[in-house]
């Protein structure tokens, strides 16, 4: 998808500017509420959709037909013959299994269904494997908004069993609200007016009060446009600056060069880096990739804990008692180089606080720390796999690149009804 985005004219240096550029966007006296796991976050935003007046702009990577999704499908349904204006869309990649007639019902009542870059299956497997719109955004009456990593899946409740993700997000409510209402009404193709107020503001954020008890938001998002290392960018321009602790969880952990000698710099000079990682990995090579890394982060001090309750799904981070981060981008090169994201950056010290104690009470009661010096058995063919799982991922995106090029775009429902 392309959309169009403003640009600060400046005649800074480029590493100048783009560090300056990170400073706007911030949007002052935003509520932020931590929701963690389905058991948090499906009660509110179907509370949010249910009492929807005007407008649900939906986006998410996967919807099943599990219990989960035939709730949503049914509030969906309701608020759209009461008159809402519902827009659904929906990845081809992660929703591709949804059978036409739970599409078709959506459609039928009203919901404006979209399918981003959806594929027939070939000798069975779906081929669209990679470009995935991975965000999970949800906004109602630009009032309320959430963001985060979990999507519209019965696998984000403890209930599913062993299987069942761990995993974050947050409901937003204040000003920001705008800036991911606009966007997301951009994305979902609907024609949007220029307002002043999404722009990027031209002024330095507000000093956060605590006697206001407010936070500010900024939403960051990748593309494969103008934006293609704006998330990337926002964690090591905040790990550069941190100086007593940094916490990072994240399920796919195999980030560039730059953002790992940033982690390791942190720690260098004596801020307390936290790891928390898939111990029970979805993807078996996720795990093996984030292992060929542990070695160069440990000898510096970084603190690596594997999580072994379930899979962790996370993409969350905080950096000493203010900054954080929650959203849909993990630190590989899927989310860093190829699919669209977006996370929404934090200043809000009671959130921050809050997200640490979660993080803190994770690793401490469900997670295993990595030794230090560790003493691996078969080094030399561990040596060796290492050698060549490195060097797959680290240039993945730029294989991908001898791909047939394709650019992926939002497809309504009706135009594709036979082909989901």
């Amino acid at each position: 998808m392309n959309v169009a985005v403003e640009h600060i004219s400046t005649d800074q240096p480029p590493d100048q500017a783009k560090a300056r550029d990170l400073d706007y966007g911030w949007q002052s006296g935003n509520q932020v509420q931590l929701l963690e796991n389905g058991e948090a976050y499906f009660p509110e935003v179907f509370t949010a959709l249910r009492e929807a007046r005007r407008e649900i702009l939906l986006e998410t990577f996967i919807l099943f037909e599990d219990k989960v999704g035939h709730e949503l499908h049914g509030i969906l349904i309701e608020a759209a013959r009461r008159g809402v204006n519902v827009v659904v869309s929906l990845d081809g990649f992660g929703c591709g299994e949804l059978s036409p007639s739970f599409l078709g019902e959506l459609a039928a009542a009203g919901v404006a269904v979209q399918m981003f870059d959806p594929a027939p299956k070939t000798l069975g497997i779906r081929t669209n494997w990679f470009r995935r719109l991975h965000r999970k955004i949800v906004v109602v009456d630009a009032e309320v908004a959430f963001i985060g990593g979990i999507n519209f899946s019965a696998d984000h409740l403890g209930d599913y069993g062993p299987e069942a993700k761990q995993d974050y997000a947050v409901k937003v409510i204040g000003p920001a609200v705008a800036d991911l209402h606009h966007f997301a009404l951009a994305q979902s193709g609907r024609q949007v007016r220029t307002r002043r107020g999404w722009r990027r503001r031209q002024q330095r954020p507000q000093i956060w009060s605590t006697d206001k008890g407010d936070g500010q938001v900024r939403l960051i998002y990748r593309d494969n446009a103008q934006h293609r290392d704006d998330i990337e960018e926002a964690y090591i321009h905040a790990l550069s600056k941190a100086q007593t602790r940094a916490v990072i969880a994240n399920a796919y952990f195999f980030p560039g060069y730059r953002l790992l000698r940033e982690i390791r710099n942190a720690a260098r000079r004596g801020v307390h880096v936290q790891l928390i990682m898939q111990g029970q990995p979805d993807v078996l090579l996720a795990k093996l990739a984030a292992r060929m890394l542990y070695d160069y982060l440990l000898k510096d001090g970084v603190v690596i804990h594997e999580y072994c309750q379930r899979p962790l799904h996370g993409k969350v981070a905080l950096v000493d008692d203010e900054w954080s981060t929650v959203g849909s981008s993990n630190l590989d090169p899927l989310s860093l180089s190829l699919n669209l994201e977006a996370n929404v950056l934090i200043r809000d010290r009671a959130f921050n606080q809050q997200l640490y104690e979660r993080l803190e009470a994770l690793a401490k009661n469900h997670c295993q720390t990595m030794p230090k010096k560790r003493k691996p058995r078969l080094w030399l063919w561990r040596l060796t796999v290492g050698f060549l799982v490195f060097h797959v991922m680290r240039h993945f995106p730029a294989l991908t690149g001898w791909l047939p090029a394709h650019k992926p775009r939002l497809k309504p429902f009706e135009a594709q009804r036979h082909d989901v």
